[in-house]
């Protein structure tokens, strides 16, 4: 392999590889345990906004109320006392990145290995946040579903509308 594809695979896959330590590290951006509750630009789903307009019932509200809490004392063990382990995993997966980068040779089986086990792991977690956000639905009636997906289909509405200003500014610049 030339020198100068060497390069571009190594410009291409460093900025790759650091901003997704960096994205995995923060939370996502919008998502995760910082607030918002989605992804992307326009977040994903935010259960606690929009169920404030769902009307739920005092049962409904302890329901989630209680989803939350058991949700919360998951992450507590989960990150609580096993830190250090994660810890390690985390600069291990880092120091394999920057190996790959650094090499004399760039080993496109090691860095698809590695990108596979990222893949994998990101794979498993979104599982696991659709598996808590189809829990929270079950609580909803029919009725609530129903208006719960009007007020997702108004939000993305709203999305792609700024979404499609944001290129059109974009495109006069």
């Amino acid at each position: 392999m030339k020198l100068s594809k060497k390069l571009v695979i190594a410009a291409t896959v460093l900025p790759l590889a650091l901003g997704s330590a960096s994205a995995l590290a923060y939370g996502g951006g919008k998502g995760g345990h910082h607030g918002k509750g989605g992804e992307g630009m326009c977040g994903g789903f935010d259960g606690k906004r929009m169920f404030r307009e769902l009307d739920l019932t005092d049962a409904q509200k302890e329901q989630m109320k209680q989803l939350r809490e058991s949700n919360k004392q998951q992450m507590k063990q989960k990150f609580g006392g096993d830190f250090a382990a994660k810890k390690a995993e985390m600069q291990a997966r880092q120091q394999k990145m920057q190996d790959l980068v650094l090499a004399d040779t760039f080993d496109a089986e090691a860095a698809n290995a590695l990108a596979t086990e990222m893949v994998e792991k990101q794979a498993e977690r979104r599982v696991k946040k659709l598996e808590k956000q189809h829990e929270m639905m079950s609580i909803l009636t029919p009725e609530q579903k129903v208006k719960f997906k009007e007020l997702s289909q108004e939000r993305m509405e709203k999305c792609f509308a700024k979404m499609e200003k944001r290129a059109e500014k974009f495109a006069e610049e």
